[in-house]
């Protein structure tokens, strides 16, 4: 009973996807390169398998518990196939397959719960909440396996089926993920689609599926919301961020430096919940940036299999490029690398982890989300202009503060415009908790209850009530 899509359709010969590992930039596998018209028949059967899916929420819970087995018992070939094709370290991927077990199984002890409408009426009246049907969801390469469960766990448990298409720069884990789970799913319940473009788009716009759930860039993000507006389907779209990290006069920089380093620099920068921006008061701004820069100096780059590294490489070439130019660009305006500033020699596609000082605010390193290994730190004079340039991008997914008086620090992060906000920390996120951001950053709520009755719809129903 497969659940990821077979090598070869009836009637034409399969395409290719090559898959590059990042650490030599050679290609070492391939996936099928599904095209669009097969998207049909993965619907059908998708819709044919909801009917029975939905209806047994016992059922469901102890196969999706069958399922986390299944992926923990798997983790070694997860993980080791996870970091080939997307470069973080092995124990970054062990991780991510952790969460993804764990995410079944929160998902699988969550039910919604009935209530009863009481409004001075003689009417007995009751909410109660229905699957909406299949479902479309759309994951990117930073954290394949952790972010399609952040969309399977849900809304498989809510009593959906799905048709989950990874990146084309990493497929192999999610089709590895998706052979795993069909030892504990039903057919068709889960299904993995591998392919390049304009296969997504189809999957966007195919009236078949009542919710769309995407997380990845703003401009795609938008296009998604427009293809799914032609039939009304319920849209989830998490687009990214440029969180910011203001530190107070009061922080003692030794203490906080480890943490904020990486809260920037976890699995290369490329989360859409790093610390992308930093302001320090003037006064802390050469020690913040030297205590940055020694780290990024120091710290291990290479291949996420080699136990020694700490920051592998970027993913993919055209980020690799992206990365590159933003930083180029920074520099052209007067910034200054007080270390990295440049791609590596040698194969793969690493980028020096960099930390940029004397950055214009406008330059894009600044406005932009760079997702990789690049920071620019920024001095304020005044705790409202720091502020109000946290504020001052088209996102608002996450945020933190950074000092030593807590109650200050939390009143200063009520005034960060995102959808999170850390003290003394940033991008750590519990299963039980919403998790959604404002702004240019997305539409709608993942995780915790709000990501089950994201994928759920009220149902209500009226009778008389008993003389």
């Amino acid at each position: 009973m497969p659940t990821s899509e077979p090598d070869r359709v009836p009637g034409h010969q399969a395409a290719r996807l090559a898959v590059v590992d990042p650490a030599t930039g050679e290609i070492f596998d391939e996936a099928p390169d599904q095209r669009p018209d097969d998207v049909d028949a993965v619907v059908d059967r998708a819709h044919r398998a909801w009917h029975g899916w939905r209806a047994d929420p016992a059922a469901r819970t102890t196969a999706l518990q069958a399922a986390a087995d299944a992926v923990e018992a798997a983790d070694d070939d997860l993980a080791r196939l996870l970091t080939r094709e997307q470069g973080k370290p092995l124990a970054e991927s062990y991780a991510e397959v952790a969460r993804t077990a764990a995410r079944l199984r929160y998902f699988a002890d969550l039910t919604p719960r009935t209530r009863r409408i009481t409004d001075g009426r003689p009417v007995h009246s009751e909410i109660r909440w229905r699957p909406l049907g299949p479902v479309a969801a759309i994951v990117p390469w930073n954290f394949p396996l952790q972010l399609a469960a952040a969309k399977f766990a849900p809304a498989l448990a809510a009593g959906n089926t799905m048709v989950l298409k990874p990146s084309p720069f990493t497929p192999l884990a999610t089709r590895l993920l998706g052979s795993v789970l069909a030892t504990a799913l039903p057919d068709d319940v889960l299904t993995v689609v591998t392919g390049r473009e304009p296969l997504g788009a189809r999957l966007a716009s195919h009236p078949g599926f009542r919710h769309v759930t995407f997380t990845g860039s703003v401009p795609t993000g938008r296009a998604v919301a427009e293809a799914s507006a032609a039939s009304l389907a319920r849209v989830t779209l998490e687009l990214g961020g440029n969180d910011a990290a203001v530190l107070l006069d009061d922080v003692e920089v030794d203490r906080i430096a480890d943490r904020l380093f990486w809260a920037a620099f976890r699995n290369c920068g490329q989360v859409c919940m790093a610390v992308k921006r930093v302001y320090v008061p003037a006064r802390l701004h050469a020690e913040v940036v030297e205590a940055l820069a020694q780290r990024a100096k120091t710290v291990a780059v290479g291949s996420g299999l080699d136990a020694e590294t700490r920051l592998g490489p970027v993913n993919n070439a055209p980020q690799l490029a992206r990365v590159e130019q933003v930083t180029k660009q920074a520099l052209a305006d007067g910034a200054r690398a007080a270390a990295g500033g440049h791609r590596l020699d040698g194969p793969g596609y690493f980028f020096a982890p960099t930390i940029l000082t004397s950055v214009p605010p406008s330059s894009p390193v600044v406005t932009e989300e760079q997702f990789g290994p690049v920071l620019p730190v920024l001095p304020y004079r005044s705790l409202d202009e720091a502020v109000d340039a946290a504020n001052g991008t088209g996102f608002g997914l996450g945020g933190s503060v950074w000092a030593t008086d807590l109650d200050r620090a939390e009143a200063v992060a009520d005034r960060l415009e995102c959808g999170t906000a850390w003290i003394n920390h940033h991008g750590e996120l519990s299963l039980a908790q919403p998790f959604a951001g404002v702004k240019n950053s997305g539409v709608g709520v993942a995780g915790g209850p709000w990501g089950l009755y994201g994928n759920l719809r009220p149902f209500v129903v009226h009778r008389p009530q008993e003389a």
